[in-house]
């Protein structure tokens, strides 16, 4: 399990390369990477994400342990940027190693629903003429409902 929550850029192909090269035995390995999406209309400068350091990691490590006690995996890769993002920067990845797709792709869906909705992150767009939080969605409420 591999948990990391940085400000830095990283490469979703070489982490999700070295996350496979890792697996022994495994049959499917599922990734997701988010992408800093402009808004409607456009306008977005920048999205700034913070977080409790700490308290952030130590909540996602509990999810990830959540999936691997759920889910028949190998292993687990979380990765979560915060500061200042534009648009299409790398926000974020998953990635979940499993003897069977299907144990895979539910893993990182369950995952991805988490970070959406209750990961301990805030995010504000920045427009040229506001600053404004991101609140949250009733669609992604709805898809924790799932698990």
């Amino acid at each position: 399990m591999k948990i990391l929550v940085q400000a830095e850029p990283f490469d979703a192909g070489a982490e999700l390369n070295d996350f496979t090269a890792a697996q022994t035995n495994m049959g499917a390995i599922v990734s997701f990477s988010g992408i800093v999406r402009d808004l409607p209309g456009g306008g977005l400068q920048q999205m700034d994400i913070e977080h409790y350091p700490g308290m952030t990691e130590r909540a996602l490590e509990k999810i990830a342990r959540d999936a691997l006690a759920r889910w028949d995996l190998g292993d687990v890769l979380v990765i979560h940027r915060y500061g200042p993002l534009a648009p299409q920067d790398t926000i974020m990845m998953v990635a979940t190693a499993s003897p069977h797709r299907k144990d895979a792709f539910e893993a990182a869906d369950f995952l991805m629903d988490y970070l959406k909705s209750r990961a301990p992150f805030w995010k504000k767009e920045q427009t040229a003429t506001s600053k404004e939080w991101v609140a949250s969605k009733q669609d992604d409420e709805d898809a924790l409902k799932r698990w």
